[in-house]
């Protein structure tokens, strides 16, 4: 059996400690390290080389965002995971768009946590319930739909956490043309809304000229 090192940024040591507790039942994984501030974070990360990194939100979102990104300078083969209070899709978007590759709320039971920590030790996306959702293409639809131009910029600027009144601003269109071509682009994907569409973006897509469609370090949109 593999077993994966954890590290975890964490402002309350009790935490920590039950975290601590929890892993060392769980003959996978090991807690290697931990800090209660963003400061040392990327300095311990740098020399531990964990497997995975839990990045407490406390620490504040754009931090934790960024914290993620710069990571995998540090530690390339180390995986962030963002452990959450609360957040909405598109925070959630905006964070896999950094580089995280899990997000689980601290309201969750172990069993959830386990869950994600198992998930993206082995190299998946994990969030909670997969968002209660199935990111399988429908049975029957293309693995590559055919999309048009227009389509393939407007799954591109889904996939970067853009809405449709911004999306319509970059392409010079309105927002109504924004979800008239969304209305063909679920359907021809496959996907029951935007947020199932961008987690599928760079399948979808294929390799985008210059960027990645969900990968991208790029930070994301104010």
């Amino acid at each position: 059996m593999n077993t994966y090192s954890v590290f975890v940024c964490e402002s309350q040591p009790i935490v920590v400690e039950g975290l601590r507790r929890v892993l060392d039942s769980c003959p996978e994984f090991t807690l290697t390290g931990a800090v209660n501030s963003s400061v040392e974070v990327l300095v311990q990360v740098g020399a531990l080389q964990p497997d995975i990194v839990l990045f407490d939100q406390c620490i504040g979102l754009k931090t934790a965002m960024q914290l993620i990104g710069e990571m995998r300078f540090l530690s390339p083969l180390s995986r962030g995971i963002l452990w959450a209070n609360d957040l909405g899709e598109t925070e959630s978007l905006r964070c896999l768009q950094a580089g995280a590759r899990g997000i689980v709320k601290k309201t969750q039971p172990v069993s959830a946590l386990l869950e994600c920590l198992r998930s993206v030790a082995g190299g998946n996306l994990w969030l909670e319930h997969s968002m209660a959702r199935s990111t399988a293409v429908v049975p029957g639809r293309r693995i590559t739909p055919r999309f048009t131009p227009r389509e393939r910029e407007i799954v591109y600027h889904v996939c970067q956490g853009l809405k449709n009144k911004q999306i319509a601003e970059v392409l010079a269109i309105t927002p109504g043309t924004v979800k008239v071509h969304l209305m063909h682009i679920f359907e021809k994907a496959g996907v029951r809304d935007r947020f199932d569409l961008a987690l599928q973006g760079h399948k979808l897509l294929g390799s985008v000229p210059g960027d990645d469609a969900l990968g991208s370090a790029a930070a994301p949109p104010a």
